[in-house]
């Protein structure tokens, strides 16, 4: 193959910051253009010759055998300041100063297994935690409120089938003519104590197994510098998903992945949640209404009360679809601004098909006139549950 200019311009980054490497990762050839500043080599994805695995390119059988390598510049250890605005982080670098700590939302209502995540978190103790339930029930929340009130710094990382060991664990970058290696939020994480929060989990792919001497509880030795990075006291890993892991049997989460059973196996315990009971919900629907500066107690009400008639349809089988927690906020929010309340269910409802977007209308005019679709008396939830829920929030 004769090289051109755009080759070897590839070949010298690569060469530049990873020497004596010629297998890279897909992820990996674009951030070596990007850090070089330098266009994709399309000639090393399209030809069959380079492909050395799944996701993976070889250009050993282009380099040259006298090709002379430019001579690459020591990696280092010290991280470039990258302010970030939010108190969570996704695959950017926080820097040593900036406190990653949640902020407490006033009107959050704890229930489900906050208090027994509260206690694994506050502990101390290294100790993965799994959590499972449907979308927008308030997984994430949960964990990021607990951070809040234990005043635990919180790294989230939100998990894509594209998230690798370079996002999780840091790779090599230019910074001020020099290659350094910027530490991702896994070891921010590990050194200092925080808690370690894999969002949305069972959508990785295998790249994912990186983590596993973490999971153990151990160190981790970086391998582009040679440090072996050890978790400070605290430190703990807690992961989300839709699926425990096993995939959707039912295709309602598409996207979501088989997990390697060693992988799961490193998480001590998994816990499921549920969407909270009726009268819990409907604290939280009147403690948004309230932020909003909505007063009507009686639409809130009737809001969770079609959602559970709903719910209780959807697992008997006979709904495809579910309203979650996190719908009936954008409800409230949709009211704060349109003061109709037909109109703010129905744009909530948009992105349903038609027939279930219909029918799921049809349930809350019954709801509204006091008449309960499944013959059940609306106010049947469980006080027993609520006082489980009765967690004071505090620490």
């Amino acid at each position: 193959m004769n090289l051109n200019a755009n080759h070897y311009r590839f070949l010298d980054a690569a060469a530049e910051q990873f020497p004596n490497q010629v297998e890279f990762s897909k992820s990996t050839v674009k951030k070596i253009c990007l850090t070089a500043g330098i266009p994709k080599p399309s000639w090393l994805f399209r030809n069959p010759q380079f492909k050395a695995g799944y996701g993976t390119y070889s250009i050993e059988s282009v380099v040259p055998e006298n090709y002379s390598q430019p001579v690459p510049v020591q990696a280092v250890q010290t991280v470039e300041t990258v302010p970030v605005p939010t108190s969570t982080v996704g695959v950017n670098v926080l820097d040593e100063n900036i406190s990653v700590i949640p902020s407490i939302m006033d009107n959050y209502v704890p229930f489900g297994h906050f208090k027994d995540l509260k206690s694994i978190l506050k502990s101390g103790i290294f100790f993965p935690v799994f959590i499972t339930g449907l979308s927008g029930n308030g997984k994430t929340l949960m964990v990021e409120q607990i951070c809040a009130k234990l005043k635990k710094e919180l790294f989230r990382v939100n998990i894509t089938i594209e998230t690798d060991e370079d996002d999780l664990i840091g790779s090599n970058t230019l910074i001020n003519g020099n290659i350094v290696f910027k530490e991702g939020p896994v070891l921010k994480a590990m050194r200092k104590g925080a808690v370690l929060l894999l969002d949305e989990v069972d959508l990785a792919s295998n790249k994912i197994m990186c983590l596993q001497s973490i999971l153990e509880g151990g160190g981790y030795l970086i391998k582009k510098t040679g440090e072996f990075v050890k978790p400070a006291e605290g430190f703990t890993v807690v992961a989300t998903a839709n699926t425990k892991g096993k995939g959707s049997e039912d295709g309602r989460f598409i996207g979501t992945n088989i997990l390697n059973e060693a992988f799961l196996e490193r998480f001590a315990i998994c816990l499921e949640q549920e969407y909270p009971p009726v009268t819990t919900e409907k604290k939280i629907v009147k403690g948004d209404f309230a932020i909003l500066g909505v007063n009507d107690d009686d639409f809130a009400d009737k809001l969770v009360d079609w959602a559970d008639v709903i719910r209780k349809s959807f697992y008997e089988g006979a709904v495809d679809e579910v309203i979650s927690t996190r719908r009936l906020v954008h409800i409230a929010k949709a009211f704060s601004m349109f003061n109709d309340k037909l109109k703010s269910i129905e744009v909530c409802l948009a992105r349903f098909d038609e027939d279930t977007k219909a029918s799921f209308l049809d349930l809350y005019t019954k709801v509204d006139a006091g008449v309960n679709p499944l013959g059940d008396e609306l106010e049947s939830e469980e006080t027993v549950t609520e006082e489980n829920d009765k967690d004071d929030f505090t620490i």
